[in-house]
């Protein structure tokens, strides 16, 4: 086993890079390559508000499994319960950007319909951006580690391919984790995530577009995703493998590859994030990302003091329980993060087109 303090590193570059990925491209979400290059010139940087960054959902519900796992990290059922509880009160936060199918699943929650029937047929990306921690926490134990994304998924998703696209991320967090770099057998075993047809496709042409060398821009285009990548798990999450296939161990070039293709540049930013920082730590990730990052109350120290909390809950048989943090600020913070976003929604009528 990985000692404790080279576990936290991993986990906290995990966590931390989820949040960087998901800020940095938070802005540029929804808009096409060409439009990005236009009002941007290429360039990356925190903007969202002054010079500065916020996380959206993706962080957060990445956060939300961290603080669940360490209240219950070894039954599945009783995950499922409590995050399905965590999502109720996430959800009464005024979250800006949630998902529609995550909307949903919440009100039906809400209801008091059972996290077991509560999902929505969706092929969304929920599941897949919450899901990386969980495979970086169960590293060692695959059948746990398929468990617990079941159950995270279908609070949310019902559609097989939302889960199959989770369980593709927990899968490559663990290879990150372990710190495994033959990409090949990673890329081979990836089709175990799932039996569809779509998906075995998928997989053959990541393999395909590995030993050619192909750009991750490229390789979007061979999905069709010229304009940008969309909110469809199968659209994302391979988009989102392959930048790290191709730059594991350069956290800047691979979320800047994925986030120069443009669409859903948030989620596909956040995972990606998440496993070039699992891959890396935090000690690769650049530290002016990381600096200027404005986030209260989950602030980056929040999130390397959860790293170290779930270290140190892989060596112990007991709960350790979630980090304390002043949770009623989330309220305050969201209204502010809806105004920030609403301004750049206006902004976005503006030129460059």
């Amino acid at each position: 086993m990985m000692p404790t303090t080279q576990l936290e590193e991993r986990f906290a570059g995990l966590l931390l890079g989820t949040a960087v990925g998901d800020a940095l491209g938070l802005p540029a979400e929804g808009l096409s390559p060409k439009r990005i290059q236009r009002r941007w010139n290429g360039e990356w940087k925190m903007r969202l508000v002054c010079g500065r960054g916020m996380v959206s959902d993706d962080t957060d519900h990445a956060f939300l499994v961290a603080q669940v796992l360490l209240n219950s990290p070894s039954d599945a059922a009783v995950f499922q319960n409590k995050l399905a509880a965590r999502l109720r009160w996430w959800f009464l936060g005024l979250p800006a950007g949630v998902g529609l199918a995550t909307a949903r699943a919440c009100l039906k929650l809400w209801l008091g319909i059972s996290p077991k029937r509560s999902g929505v047929a969706s092929a969304g990306n929920g599941p897949a951006m919450r899901s990386a921690i969980l495979g970086a926490f169960f590293a060692g134990n695959p059948l746990q580690m398929r468990k617990f994304v079941t159950a995270s998924t279908r609070i949310t998703h019902t559609d097989p391919r939302a889960e199959t696209a989770a369980l593709a991320v927990a899968e490559a967090a663990a290879w990150a984790v372990g710190g495994q770099h033959d990409t090949h057998a990673f890329l081979h075993n990836l089709a175990a995530c799932g039996s569809d047809n779509e998906w075995l496709r998928i997989c053959r042409r990541l393999a395909e577009a590995n030993n050619t060398n192909e750009t991750v821009k490229d390789f979007a285009g061979s999905l069709g995703l010229e304009s940008g990548i969309t909110g469809y798990a199968f659209h994302t999450v391979p988009v989102a493998i392959y930048a790290w296939v191709r730059h594991p161990d350069d956290f800047r070039k691979a979320l800047i590859s994925v986030l120069d293709c443009g669409g859903d540049t948030d989620t596909a930013g956040a995972i990606v994030g998440a496993l070039a920082g699992a891959s890396v730590g935090t000690a690769g990730i650049p530290k002016e990302w990381i600096d200027h990052l404005f986030e209260w109350p989950r602030t980056t120290t929040l999130l390397r003091q959860a790293a170290l909390r779930l270290a140190q809950q892989t060596t112990q048989e007991h709960p350790l329980g979630s980090v304390a943090y002043f949770w009623p600020g989330i309220i305050l913070r969201n209204l502010l993060f809806f105004a920030v976003v609403l301004g750049h929604g206006f902004r976005r009528l503006l030129p460059p087109y």
